[in-house]
């Protein structure tokens, strides 16, 4: 019998989480006053974006302010630091973060100080929570295939903090295919791939992500219903979709949480994630996610476990994070998660 009730202390995965949308308000605020930048507003106002945003060109605006002040290797340390502690809160045992680390480069970064300030972030992170993290690299559609070759070479250089490549950005109007020359050599270096499909594009977009350049992931990847080869494609294929159903109602990619078609994909055999996409843009956490995947459309505790356990299968650092054993009520929660991967 399918029962309706919160899993109790079940630990979480997360596939599917941007930095640059998942710094603290506190904290935008905070390095905005050290670097004597001056906020045209409250920061709330600024970083988080309405239930009704419309677009992912809209959305993609209230992570302006989080980018400025993630410009200097102290602030990304930071803020990767604290999405680990924001995540030991949440109840993950595991989670990937992705950035762009070409975009952190206004006051002369290079990409591989920002990989470096990331990773000391994330490790900072993990000795304090004990929370396993691995780190992915986001090329974007918008920029030229040498940009996102870079990207890659970025990614090998640091072969041995990075976890996985990336393909951000919005596929109705920049293809995915002048790409592949980054994937081609991140798939040559055995470097796990995803792709941001599905989402402001049709399946086509998803079609493209999956033989051109190969993801072994697709971010998103709503639109994928309409197509039933589509969705035989990822289901022989086990292919796994990072959904994120806050971040797709404020991008107008399903109209309603009821909407959402991660409980029918699932229930047909697809391996579906839950994620949070922007923890402050969307101003969710994996438990607001769930909770309201329960209440708008019924989801259950079993239909979460599977989910979890999809993610911890589809994990692309190091090390399985399927090691990582549920809590028992009563017991510490830090002393039982795992030894991070990295």
């Amino acid at each position: 019998m399918m029962s309706d009730a919160a899993p109790a202390l079940m630990p979480r995965y997360e596939l599917h989480c941007h930095l640059d949308g998942s710094v603290r308000p506190s904290t935008v605020a905070d390095l905005a006053r050290l670097q004597g930048l001056t906020l045209n507003g409250p920061v709330e106002r600024l970083v988080t974006a309405p239930v009704d945003c419309g677009s992912l060109t809209r959305f993609l605006t209230y992570i302006d302010v989080p980018l400025q002040v993630l410009q200097t290797p102290d602030a990304l340390r930071r803020a990767a630091r604290e999405l680990v502690e924001d995540w030991s809160a949440d109840d993950v045992v595991y989670g990937e973060v992705r950035f762009a680390p070409q975009l952190h480069g206004r006051r002369g970064m290079s990409q591989d100080e920002a990989v470096e300030a990331v990773s000391e972030g994330l490790a900072a992170g993990r000795e304090a929570t004990r929370v396993r993290t691995g780190l992915l690299l986001c090329c974007l559609r918008h920029q030229t295939a040498q940009e996102s070759l870079a990207v890659a070479e970025t990614a090998l250089r640091h072969r041995d903090k990075v976890a996985g490549l990336d393909l951000a950005g919005d596929e109705r109007l920049h293809s995915a295919a002048p790409h592949r020359a980054a994937f081609d050599l991140a798939h040559t270096a055995g470097l796990p791939c995803t792709v941001h499909a599905g989402e402001a594009a049709g399946p086509d977009s998803m079609w493209e992500a999956i033989e051109v350049l190969g993801a072994r992931r697709i971010g998103h990847g709503v639109r994928c219903i309409s197509d039933n080869a589509l969705l035989e494609r990822l289901q022989r294929d086990r292919i796994v979709l990072e959904m994120c159903p806050t971040s797709n109602i404020q991008t107008g990619a399903v109209p309603s949480l009821a909407a959402h078609p991660a409980a029918r994909l699932l229930t047909s055999g697809l391996a579906v994630t839950i994620n949070t996409d922007t923890r402050t843009t969307s101003a969710t956490t994996l438990t607001k996610e769930f909770s309201s995947l329960r209440e708008a459309t019924g989801w259950t505790a079993e239909q979460e476990a599977l989910v979890q356990a999809h993610a911890a299968g589809a994990a692309f650092a190091s090390g399985p994070a399927a090691q990582v054993r549920p809590r028992q009520a009563g017991s510490d929660a830090s002393a039982s998660r795992r030894q991070p991967c990295r």
